[in-house]
């Protein structure tokens, strides 16, 4: 019971920051605007934290396919994952695309970003069920999450366009909430 408390209540700070920076001028005349005044760092940032995002997405689909058997502590967080991170990516996307800068693609494998994991932890979190499962989602998703929060904080560091450190922000807050809740459901 502790676990699911907690996790509701990350998933309720992590909804309210999606309103927040949805607020903020997330749409596209926001991604307009986001065009005017941007630099190195903010681009390697959406470029890095896009495939940063889908991988954690792919790790959220396999804790919802229910022949993982995941708990409902497990499913729930993955829920909130997908929730979360769909819409950062469609924004960054609409970044890139204004900034008139590629994208890096979607394949992780040659990617040198913190946490990412490689393609036998992916199929090794896939091929686990259960309770198994859910240590395994819980000790490679908290991995994850620390390499979102030093790109995010990299990008406050570096970065000039105002909307990308409010997003940068909104990563920091949500993931560190979700490690926090993650670590407790480990013990």
């Amino acid at each position: 019971m502790t676990v699911r408390r907690a996790l509701s209540v990350v998933m309720l700070v992590t909804v309210a920051g999606a309103v927040a920076l949805g607020c903020g001028g997330g749409d596209s005349a926001g991604t307009t605007q986001s065009s005017d005044t941007f630099n190195d760092a903010d681009v390697t940032f959406a470029q890095g934290m896009i495939p940063h995002h889908e991988q954690a997405i792919e790790m959220a689909d396999i804790a919802l396919d229910p022949q993982v058997g995941a708990s409902e502590a497990v499913t729930t967080l993955a829920t909130q994952i997908k929730a979360a991170q769909d819409p950062e990516i469609v924004t960054m996307t609409a970044w890139l695309k204004a900034w008139g800068k590629p994208m890096m693609g979607s394949d992780h494998s040659g990617h040198d970003m913190g946490g990412m994991l490689s393609s036998q932890q992916m199929s090794d979190l896939d091929d686990a069920r259960g309770t198994a499962f859910d240590r395994m989602f819980y000790e490679l998703m908290i991995k994850h999450h620390d390499g979102a929060i030093a790109m995010a904080t990299t990008v406050q560091k570096d970065g000039t366009n105002a909307e990308v450190r409010a997003l940068a922000t909104q990563v920091i807050t949500g993931q560190t909430a979700e490690i926090e809740a993650m670590k407790r459901a480990l013990g």
